[in-house]
């Protein structure tokens, strides 16, 4: 049989090694490229056409989501597995819903990783222990869908985070609720705060991925 080829998407050189050497202990696996950026791993994934993508999440220059995202929307046949640190709802189902095949956290031992891409080699899906846990203890809870987007925003947080992923201004935000501009900076570093991100374009992202920004905008 022909080897299962691996595209590794990590911004670590170190961590990539590592993956690189299981790989090599693999007689059914081969490693046909690398990738340290988001921008990268949708270039090489379409050069390369590799059967499996392992994609971190938080890479410089487009985050692993967005990659997914746009891998699997021109690639279908292309499996990826997220192997990442983040094992937080937002992550998972983001993750999920971009068409992510595998979840695994980093520090899963060999043997688990090397059965998790076989797996999403196969066309299967797979999660691992802790991720699976916590789908279960999810749904177990009577959820019927993913988490509401960002909890730990406020109401007003919420509104004005939708508005910003439609990409109105701070100036149209606050005329569209009538507050003062500075109200609205004051919500927008908030945000920026409560989701860890440095500017107004990775909050974009941050809030399209989690699927805010796709209703048209408020009259």
């Amino acid at each position: 049989m022909e080897p299962i080829r691996v595209l590794l998407v990590d911004d670590h050189p170190l961590y990539r090694e590592g993956l690189r050497t299981l790989l090599a202990s693999a007689a059914d696996a081969e490693v046909v490229g690398e990738a340290a950026t988001g921008s990268e791993a949708v270039e090489r994934a379409l050069a390369l056409q590799p059967d499996v993508v392992v994609m971190d999440l938080q890479m410089p220059d487009g985050n692993g989501v967005e990659a997914t995202r746009r891998i699997t929307e021109t690639s279908p046949h292309m499996g990826v597995l997220v192997l990442t640190m983040f094992e937080d709802d937002d992550s998972v189902f983001a993750a999920m819903r971009a068409g992510a095949r595998g979840y695994l956290l980093k520090g899963s031992d060999h043997e688990e990783t090397l059965r998790a891409i076989r797996a999403v080699a196969a066309g299967d899906a797979i999660f691992g222990p802790a991720v699976a846990h916590r789908l279960m203890a999810f749904f177990a809870a009577g959820h019927a869908g993913p988490p509401q987007a960002f909890p730990e925003l406020t109401d007003r947080e919420r509104e004005v985070l939708e508005l910003i992923a439609q990409g109105e201004s701070n100036a149209a935000i606050a005329a569209r609720l009538v507050i003062s501009q500075k109200t609205v900076r004051n919500h927008v570093s908030n945000i920026f705060t409560k989701l860890r991100v440095t500017d107004r374009a990775h909050a974009i992202v941050r809030a399209r991925e989690a699927g805010l920004g796709s209703r048209p905008p408020m009259s």
